[in-house]
């Protein structure tokens, strides 16, 4: 069994055991720690969890969208991925343009009554539709606000300039790999209200040592069940599109955690996955003709050996 797999299962363990019962935004409810770190050895292999399937394509898309600087969630449904869709939907359906029923409290109301999940549903369809067919209607409502993307490589100075993060940490792991300033800041307080979701996973920070590139991960707020898993491979993912770059091999993944919490509503679901033998990591190839991590596309990625227990469905709380 990986330590990988293993670092993931006990901090779900952990968390049953001695976390408390603490209120929430999304006013589900949570069993909730404050501060957590786990360590994922990536030449380990790719990790990707087998406990429960998680799908490659949504989490390399969704961070190829960030690295593009992307922040709308058209590109998204463009390639089948519709983990942004609720809260774009719900900037939408808040707006005096919206003319369907009430939605209010969607997140919730879907999962009780079956008549409002199925109307829910439909109005999502619709949603959906038009943010892929017309321009003008992604444009206004399929944007997100100054989230991942416009941070990392469009942060918006005093001056009026900007700042891409991602791209001048790249150049100076080149340059000078010794230094301790190889950091990218998503959280930026004068942005935050206008963003459709705070960024959840707020900072990271790269290290360079016997030729290996490790990357470490501060998370304020964790969705351990439906978020994390995405989170753990998301970075992994970067770490190896730098280290690709770079010229070097990759060291370890590092997740820190600030507030890290299971929703009351995945409960069952976390048992289930308890209950599941670990299998092999599957592996990650990278295309070699392509050099720059912003060359990549989703054709560009191959995960291999993956033989992962089912998916396990569960709702997100928005």
């Amino acid at each position: 069994m990986s330590t990988s797999e293993m670092a993931y299962l006990q901090m779900l363990r952990h968390v049953l055991e001695n976390g408390v019962r603490k209120d929430d935004r999304t006013g589900t409810g949570t069993i909730s720690v404050f501060g957590y770190q786990m360590r994922f050895p990536l030449n380990e292999g790719f990790p990707l969890l087998t406990t429960k399937r998680v799908p490659f394509k949504l989490v390399a898309s969704e961070l190829l969208w960030f690295m593009k600087g992307d922040t709308n969630i058209r590109y998204l449904l463009q390639n089948n991925n519709n983990i942004w869709n609720e809260w774009a939907f719900k900037r939408f359906v808040e707006s005096e343009d919206y003319k369907g029923p009430d939605m209010t409290n969607f997140g919730l109301r879907s999962q009780t009554d079956s008549a409002f999940a199925d109307e829910y549903e439909r109005q999502m369809s619709q949603f959906k539709e038009r943010i892929l067919s017309d321009e003008g209607f992604a444009a206004q409502y399929g944007e997100l606000g100054d989230v991942y993307g416009k941070q990392w490589r469009a942060w918006k100075t005093t001056q009026g300039d900007t700042i891409d993060q991602l791209k001048d940490v790249i150049d100076t792991i080149k340059r000078n790999p010794d230094s301790r300033r190889l950091i990218v800041s998503a959280w930026n307080p004068e942005d935050v209200p206008s963003m459709a979701l705070p960024p959840c996973h707020t900072l990271f920070q790269f290290y360079v040592s016997e030729g290996k590139l490790s990357c470490q991960l501060y998370q304020r707020s964790a969705d351990i069940f439906l978020g994390v898993p995405f989170n753990i491979a998301s970075y992994a993912l970067l770490t190896h599109l730098i280290a690709h770059e770079c010229g070097l091999e990759v060291g370890d993944f590092v997740h820190a955690f600030g507030d890290a919490h299971i929703y009351s509503n995945h409960l069952e679901q976390i048992e289930i996955q308890l209950s599941r033998e670990p299998r092999p990591l599957p592996t990650l190839t990278l295309n070699p003709d392509k050099r720059s991590a912003f060359e990549f596309e989703l054709s560009d990625l191959a995960i291999a050996n993956y033989d992962p227990h089912p998916a396990i469905k569960a709702p997100v709380a928005v």
